[in-house]
């Protein structure tokens, strides 16, 4: 049986080592609502009203959580478009807009802005799949696109030169756990850890690794079955031997369980809120796996972690998700972005810069434009 022992002195392999660019893509049914409440940064917001960050926040890809909240921005502009209708009405316009996605525009793109790898969305926390998984939901049947737009955009990627990654929401999924995530401890309150989630989710991720051989292995929020960690890691070596895994698999099923208790909770809520007032925000760092190949830092700079190879990620404006309620002032500029990509490789990180595409997979200029300019940039 496989132990993270196996793993010790494992070096980061060369192609990820030197600081460089990568793009993250967030695409998905929340892009057809596409709305967050704007003007505001989710570290602004962990900083002043943390009790409801996640309910209040810029993510757009969180709508589905935002509109458990009847009272919340997103409800009131939900109810005054969309009615009464639930969230799951967006997956038949979805997927109707989504037949005009073209992988090798996408990828045009991100060649011209000089990135060297890519990491695609495969699950967010809506559980809802952009390949056509044989892993059934058992609570929501058919829950999938029909179309692999992983594989499409794979593809595409790897015959321009530059690495394929694959992200998946290994901590969240709605369609196990449906409930309110207003801050951190009610997030982590939520992880799924009943067998049948920790046997669906590893048998995605398997199924994942199976069929695209992703040169990242990009989990999120955390995991549900520690003790299948290290059988799945030596797993995905032997099909990517020189592949990497990032930070967020943190597989503490009791701690999760746990935090359902509101008193815990509150508890748990009290430490990081004063962590905060005497820290501020990192945006990462904190608990880890035994075993990552590099730390994630969200909305923040990697300079407090040490010794290790890091990453920055953040979207090109203030969501993952595209919202088009968010104004061009919260966009990055061509020389902002430039400035961001020159302070973190000089650092030693790398920068996964996100861009959110509309509903029928185009990339809207306020998000083009800054990439292109980077590339020029580079390549001058």
């Amino acid at each position: 049986m496989a132990d993270f022992s196996a793993f010790a002195g494992r070096p980061v392999p060369d192609w990820y080592a030197e600081p460089q660019l990568g793009i993250f893509i967030h695409w998905g049914l929340f892009a057809v609502p596409a709305y967050a409440p704007p003007g505001r940064s989710i570290t602004s917001l962990f900083e002043t009203d943390y009790d409801d960050a996640f309910v209040l926040g810029p993510y757009a890809e969180w709508y589905e959580n935002a509109l458990r909240d009847p009272g919340s921005p997103t409800s009131e502009h939900h109810r005054a478009h969309w009615g009464d209708a639930p969230y799951t009405h967006f997956r038949e316009p979805f997927e109707a807009a989504a037949q005009a996605f073209d992988a090798e525009a996408w990828a045009d793109l991100f060649q011209k802005a000089g990135a060297r790898y890519v990491v695609f969305v495969t699950k967010h926390h809506d559980g809802y799949c952009l390949w056509p998984t044989q892993v059934e939901n058992p609570h929501r049947p058919g829950w999938r696109s029909g179309r692999d737009f992983v594989g499409e955009l794979a593809e595409a990627v790897r015959a321009r030169g530059m690495r394929f990654g694959l992200y998946y929401s290994g901590g969240l999924d709605w369609t196990f756990r449906p409930r309110l995530i207003r801050n951190m401890g009610e997030m982590f309150a939520c992880v799924p850890t009943d067998d049948a989630y920790r046997a669906y989710a590893a048998a995605q991720v398997r199924e994942l690794i199976d069929r695209y051989r992703p040169s990242v292995l990009w989990n999120d929020i955390a995991w549900p079955n520690a003790e299948d960690l290290p059988a799945l890691f030596a797993d995905y070596y032997r099909a990517a031997p020189d592949g990497v895994v990032n930070d967020r698999w943190l597989g503490v099923a009791p701690l999760f369980e746990s935090l359902r208790d509101p008193a815990v909770c509150a508890a748990f809520n009290d430490r990081i809120k004063a962590r905060i007032a005497e820290q501020g925000v990192h945006g990462g760092g904190g608990a880890v796996p035994p075993h990552a190949d590099f730390r994630t830092v969200e909305y923040g700079f990697g300079d407090h972690l040490q010794g290790v190879k890091w990453e920055s990620t953040r979207g090109l404006g203030l969501a993952f998700g595209y919202n088009a309620a968010e104004p061009t002032s919260d966009y990055l500029t061509g020389e902002q972005l430039q400035a961001l990509y020159r302070e973190t490789t000089a650092a030693g990180g790398n920068l996964l810069i996100n861009v959110g595409p509309k509903a029928d997979g185009s990339i809207p200029d306020v998000q083009r434009e800054p990439l292109l300019a980077l590339g020029r940039a580079l390549a001058a």
